[in-house]
């Protein structure tokens, strides 16, 4: 037997995760920082994961009573069994570090409506609003809202005990008020590994190495999934379970509105997109992609349906480059063609698989694309600084509002905040300060700060000693909830 396979005998829940760069709530960027975070620290608020449509849900405080308007917010910390080790203190202060200018914290967004957040009392938090904000209760329930308690711990089901950077994270069940250790029949530890190779990730569920697999390579999904979206009978017998649903996320390449070239040329982004051959990326990606119209996706509050007007069209992206004054991809400055460089944020073989896909999409109009791969810490950081012209990334809705995607153009939220493309426009800016999603959706849709490549969907394996589990959006810290089949 391997090591892995004894450690999942021993009642641990494994699965692959991508790196996970920080374990600090305030600086926590990533959905895979979020997963680990919410593992261990709880926030004032809660989502109720299994519910359809989505709720809030209690989390380290009861739900909030709401005065004023929507302008005052007072959450009362929930009953606990003794000793408590968070109070209202511990939550202001990890509220004010998101706005704070030593710590430079890019969530600074949660905060961006908020004008004063103090403790009544040790169990009394109060947030007033400078104005009304329909999903602010949301924030509350986002990782950059978990609390620590004043010697740094946390109050989540699990504790953090071994991390080897860029290999393993290991997290155990936490004992309980009186120090006695978890028992149940849920798993008693959690083991995130980094594989990045989705070839040895196959392999390794085979055999029994994983409990869960999230992202099954494009080489081995016919043997996994048949045409009519079915399990394999194979994966059938053995008990895996195949879990299926469209995600809130949309994938894109980001336009660093900041570049000379691209920035001020709003007919070359345009052409850019019209290049995007969608049908050939949705074949490379096994069809688990949907075509976007837009940055909000489907299953969204206030989301625009309408047609997207670049979508994939090689004759009109060709004029457009004339328009551009980049006719047949020629730079007039120059006499030579127009280099574009990509930056990408994992260096494994499906990711350059996917970036030399997009440059045969851009060589069709004479634009050549350069590849630049990094390991995910470096990109985050020249992201956050700039650094990049084009980018590919996604973004996995936090709540089902399009408020949640459209702050991704929003000016003041320029990076290091989430508005990584440093979209600026006036016109936008005023019609988010007035809640009007429709007029922000259509200003991106013409600016085009990004190339749309799709809304992704979820294919999830999960092994058969894992119960209880329910796909959803926001899987963060749900291993709590699941169950350790017995074996037959």
């Amino acid at each position: 037997m391997t090591a892995a396979a004894a450690v999942l005998v021993a009642a641990a829940f494994t699965r692959p995760l991508e790196r996970v760069s920080t374990m600090d709530p305030a600086m926590a960027q990533s959905a895979y920082d979020a997963r680990a975070v919410q593992l261990v620290y709880e926030t004032p608020l809660s989502i109720d994961y299994a519910a359809r449509p989505y709720r809030l849900a209690p989390g380290l405080c009861e739900m909030p009573e709401v005065s004023d308007g929507g302008l005052r917010y007072v959450f009362r910390l929930a009953p606990r069994p003794a000793p408590r080790r968070i109070f209202a203190g511990d939550i202001v202060r990890a509220l004010e570090r998101l706005r704070s200018k030593e710590v430079v914290s890019p969530n600074g967004w949660v905060m961006a409506d908020v004008d004063t957040v103090r403790a009544v009392d040790d169990m009394t938090v109060e947030i007033r609003l400078k104005r009304r904000v329909r999903h602010f209760p949301w924030l509350m329930a986002l990782s950059a809202a978990a609390v620590k308690a004043a010697d740094g711990s946390g109050t989540g089901p699990y504790e953090l005990v071994k991390w080897r950077k860029n290999h393993e994270m290991v997290f155990e069940r936490r004992r309980g008020p009186d120090g006695t250790p978890y028992s149940g029949d849920g798993f008693s530890t959690v083991r995130y590994l980094v594989v990045d190779d989705l070839s040895t990730q196959w392999l390794m569920f085979l055999r029994g190495e994983l409990d869960f697999l999230g992202d099954v390579s494009r080489d081995n999904f016919d043997a996994v999934v048949g045409k009519d979206g079915r399990l394999s009978p194979a994966l059938e017998r053995m008990g895996v379970r195949l879990h299926s649903m469209p995600m809130l996320e949309v994938a894109y390449v980001g336009v660093n509105m900041r570049d000379r070239v691209l920035g001020q040329n709003r007919s070359l982004r345009q052409a850019l997109n019209c290049a995007f051959d969608f049908q050939e990326w949705a074949k490379f990606c096994n069809g688990r992609v949907a075509p976007a119209n837009g940055p909000v996706p489907p299953g969204v509050a206030d989301r625009v349906d309408e047609p997207f007007a670049y979508s994939f069209d090689l004759d009109r992206a060709r004029r457009l480059m004339a328009e551009s004054g980049y006719a047949n991809g020629i730079d007039p400055a120059t006499g030579r063609r127009l280099t574009l460089s990509l930056a990408i944020g994992r260096p494994s073989q499906e990711s350059r698989a996917a970036g030399e896909l997009m440059a045969a999409f851009f060589e069709r109009i004479g634009i050549r694309l350069e590849l630049d791969f990094m390991t995910w810490d470096a990109f985050l950081n020249a992201v956050n600084e700039g650094r990049v012209q084009l980018y590919r990334m996604a973004w996995v809705g936090d709540y089902p509002d399009a408020q949640n995607f459209l702050q991704l153009f929003y000016g003041p939220n320029s990076s290091p905040g989430v508005n990584h493309s440093n979209f600026s426009n006036a016109e936008f800016d005023a019609a988010y300060e007035r809640d009007d999603w429709r007029r922000c959706q259509e200003i991106v849709r013409e600016e085009c700060p990004w190339i749309f490549t799709g809304y992704n969907k979820s294919f999830t394996l999960v092994g058969p000693r894992v119960g209880n589990f329910v796909q959803t959006d926001f899987p963060y810290g749900v291993e709590q909830y699941y169950r350790l089949k017995k074996a037959k």
